[in-house]
């Protein structure tokens, strides 16, 4: 009897009501499987943060029932933190042969390679991992190799899309396994999962191929140096723009370090076809005449420090923009980054190089599907539950919506946080309960180190500066050596505000009698006293609050 009261645990630690930071868990008993485990970039407020990864501390706790993790595809968001992750759990992690190979470059990095377990499968195959067994299901995305997942647990078949399209006529390989889908549909799928990025799309997402018509127009009109911005990642788009190279007669360099990485280990593995001598390296383009060369780069997003926003700053050694280079942006903005995208396309178009970007051609299509084919999916699946995944807060809620359109009751479908645990039964569903999720931050060497605390006291430094206030006193007599001295960053020009400093001091020198009188001597009541008296006189004449620092030191 006791078995049957076990029940399915599903529990997003990231990748709901965000994008991106992708990883699931799903526990059931004494076993645990994880699929994929992604990171994100820093917003706005993360001053001086890196990257962002899932907080897998329920995962460190539970580290001796996890039986592996899963990759549903290559790219960072669900990819990005696992050579953090492995560090802390080191498991088997399976995947397809591009996903692996994109993961291996990243374990060589981090010195980590050797000691992890990687087991590479292709469509089709099913992986036993404890009560679990995994099967990998053709799928199309933005990048090769793409798998959904029909996870068979003791409760029920739980299908994970990850992110996909359906793309009839793809680049390279195969369309998605619609026909598998519907079988599964047909034996019964207790919950399906299913990416909600471009929900509020109506239609279908165009094929990656129609792209490539679009290039070769464009390069066919070219009459001098043609640039290209990607993502590393979009292994199909790079080949669409080095075939369209090669049917021009131009030669094809590459800027940008994952650009060149994500490549080497797409041709290695035979997911790119370059034919001999069309690649040159970035330090030669100077040898060839620009309307027979092409550079691919990264920066579509106008990162600030990626390759496109150094070249268009002219910061980058080795390529200059030139009148009449055409810039080709081929990807969409994501949503907060467009001001960055602005700034970018400006200072291209002030160096007199064309910029052709999204608005004006169709230079891009997207890797994730559109109203009707999540309609698809949901009618090909019929699953009893389901969770949209994969998306802000808003696009979960327009899943869902869709979902009841197609027949689900409300309490069949579950709008999820991150770090809430799902439980199923063969018939039931029903969220009980929180695990702990969130973010981690990576800055530097750093993980996890910078805290909330850290960032209030960066974004404070950022907007009002800092005051260090230094005094010296004789350890024998506690009277005043030196100082005060008052030491002003980002805060205000000293020259140009001589009388404010002068003030400062006289404000200082006074806590300090204040101290005095009141008996208050140990250094912990000076230094309050100094910081209110100051932080008050401050705040009077500039309605600035600068982070006060006293110093004292006894000689």
């Amino acid at each position: 009897m006791a078995k049957n009261k076990k029940k399915l645990k599903v529990i997003p630690l990231g990748g709901i009501q965000e994008i991106g930071k992708n990883i699931t868990v799903f526990e059931y008993g004494e076993d645990i499987i994880v699929v994929d485990c992604g990171m994100t970039f820093p917003d706005d407020e993360m001053l001086g943060i890196d990257l962002v990864i899932p907080d897998v501390s329920y995962l460190i706790k539970n580290r001796e029932k996890i039986r592996g993790i899963v990759l549903t595809h290559g790219h960072e968001d669900h990819i990005g933190a696992l050579p953090y992750v492995l560090k802390e759990i080191n498991v088997p992690v399976y995947g397809t042969k591009l996903t692996l190979g994109l993961l291996k470059n990243k374990l060589e990095e981090h010195e980590l390679l050797s000691s992890v377990k990687l087991e590479t499968v292709k469509h089709g195959d099913t992986v036993e991992l404890g009560v679990f067994r995994v099967e990998f299901i053709r799928s199309n995305h933005s990048i090769a190799d793409t798998s959904a997942l029909a996870i068979y647990t003791p409760v029920g078949i739980v299908v994970h899309t990850g992110d996909f399209k359906i793309d009839y006529t793809p680049i390279e390989g195969e369309p998605m396994d619609l026909a598998r889908l519907a079988e599964l549909g047909r034996k019964g799928v207790l919950l399906l999962m299913s990416d909600s990025t471009n929900v509020e799309h109506e239609g279908y997402t165009m094929s990656e191929r129609t792209v490539g018509s679009t290039f070769d127009e464009i390069f066919m009109k070219a009459t001098g140096r043609i640039l290209v911005a990607t993502f590393a990642s979009n292994v199909h788009r790079i080949q669409q723009i080095i075939n369209a190279a090669v049917k021009f007669n131009r030669k094809v360099a590459m800027c940008g370090r994952s650009m060149i990485n994500v490549c080497n280990v797409a041709m290695e593995l035979g997911y790119m076809n370059v034919p001999e001598g069309v690649l040159v390296d970035i330090d030669n383009i100077g040898k060839y005449n620009p309307e027979h060369l092409v550079i691919i780069t990264t920066g579509t997003q106008g990162e600030p420090m990626s390759a496109l926003s150094r070249i268009a700053a002219s910061e980058h050694k080795k390529v200059e923009i030139i009148p009449g280079d055409l810039v080709i942006i081929s990807a969409s903005s994501i949503p907060g980054n467009e001001r960055l995208i602005s700034r970018v396309i400006n200072e291209l178009f002030k160096k007199g190089a064309d910029v052709i970007y999204e608005a004006l051609a169709d230079i891009h299509v997207s890797g994730h599907a559109c109203k009707e084919e999540l309609k698809l999916i949901q009618k090909l699946v019929q699953p009893k539950f389901f969770m949209p995944v994969h998306g802000e807060y808003r696009h979960l809620k327009q899943h869902g919506n869709l979902a009841r359109q197609l027949g689900k009751s409300p309490d069949e479908i579950f709008i999820m946080e991150n770090g809430k645990v799902l439980e199923l039964t063969a018939d039931s569903a029903k969220i009980n309960g929180s695990v702990t999720a969130g973010n981690v931050l990576v800055d530097g060497l750093g993980i996890g180190d910078v805290g909330n605390i850290v960032l209030r006291d960066r974004k404070h430094l950022s907007q009002d500066g800092l005051i260090v206030v230094v005094i010296t006193f004789a350890s024998e007599t506690g009277s005043v050596i030196a100082g005060p001295d008052i030491i002003s960053r980002g805060f205000v020009y000293v020259r140009e505000s001589e009388d404010l400093m002068d003030e400062m001091k006289e404000v200082a020198k006074a806590a300090l009698q204040k101290c005095e009188e009141k008996k208050k001597n140990d250094w912990a009541s000076k230094k309050s006293v100094i910081k209110e008296t100051l932080r008050d006189f401050i705040y009077e004449k500039t309605k600035r609050k600068p982070m006060i620092l006293p110093i004292i030191m006894e000689v």
